[in-house]
């Protein structure tokens, strides 16, 4: 209870707060002659400070550790971004990241933009989508819990609990320790990460088919076109910019991708990826923040272009 009466307390406060810095500042920039060129930066002032202490400042901070040893006392130079071209595990983390991003976003983008484009015209439509866009409302870390469950592996004289395997030995198969075969661990692993962003994709994507107007979709019937014709050669073309989007909204998703890795394997097996690499280096066994910070550079390095792109479209 007490936890719940602090919550409230801190909840009505924050609004509170918010809606006296509104009123109370725009009172005093109405009666102040020239209240017209600060009020900008009256209201944005509160969300610059706050991305500036909470975001800019602990990435430049990291860039600074990332050049220091493991206590952050001593400075390496590039020492850290050396050591990252020789560590195995850090190839095999970029390597698996990048197989990521040529798998994810492609299988999620397409299968939303099918998910959309089927739904689209179906009576039920609503019911449809909320129940494919419903993974959403799932974190990660409980994705990965759910999908564990599924590729759970028991011996060949016991009973099966993991969907999958329950699948493969009613078909005749043998079951198999799916999160520790190599590659196809890595594969099991996408999977989840494309049935919570196959929805998010579902959800722009379908918005952007209802923004086309119906008669150019009735003039390409009229001359002849097929429905796998106007979906190739009207729609798509006419709803490229969300795909675009969609597709690197899901990159940067990927890019940060953790909680699925660090649930289901914690990196072993072979599925380390780059931010449960940078974990264990921060916050695992004897801390190294040198190493682990120039992990996160890496990680913000790849993230940016990606992200500037994306506002920009």
């Amino acid at each position: 209870m007490e936890q719940i009466l602090f919550a409230t307390g801190t909840i009505l406060a924050g609004v509170s707060g918010c809606v006296g810095w509104i009123w109370g500042a725009n009172r005093v920039l109405d009666l102040w002659p020239g209240g017209a060129i600060l009020r900008p930066w009256v209201f944005l002032g509160p969300a610059l400070a706050g991305l500036g202490l909470y975001l800019v400042w602990p990435a430049l901070e990291t860039l600074w550790r990332s050049l220091h040893d493991a206590t952050g006392t001593q400075w390496v130079g590039a020492g850290n971004y050396l050591w990252l071209l020789n560590d195995p595990k850090f190839r095999e983390a970029m390597r698996n990241t990048l197989l990521w991003l040529l798998v994810v976003p492609t299988l999620s983008t397409t299968f939303g933009l099918l998910a959309a484009q089927l739904t689209d015209r179906i009576r039920w439509r609503a019911v449809a989508q909320a129940m494919i866009f419903l993974p959403m409302a799932i974190s990660f870390a409980g994705a990965g819990v759910i999908w564990k469950f599924v590729y759970d592996f028991r011996s060949v004289d016991q009973e099966q609990i993991g969907l999958l395997n329950a699948v493969v030995v009613a078909f005749g198969g043998a079951p198999r320790a799916w999160l520790s075969l190599p590659l196809w661990n890595s594969f099991c692993l996408m999977a989840v990460l494309i049935w919570i962003q196959t929805g998010f994709a579902m959800v722009i994507l379908s918005a952007a088919l209802r923004a086309i107007p119906q008669d150019i979709r009735e003039a390409a019937m009229l001359d002849g076109a097929n429905p796998w014709q106007i979906f190739l050669q009207i729609t798509v073309p006419q709803i490229r910019g969300a795909i675009a989007v969609v597709w690197t909204t899901i990159t940067v998703t990927v890019l940060k991708v953790f909680d699925i890795v660090f649930v289901m394997t914690n990196g072993q097996w072979g599925t380390q990826v780059l931010a449960n690499l940078m974990y264990d280096w921060m916050f695992r066994g004897a801390p190294d923040y040198g190493r682990g910070s120039a992990i996160a550079v890496v990680i913000m390095v790849l993230v940016a272009p990606v992200m500037i792109w994306n506002i920009r479209r």
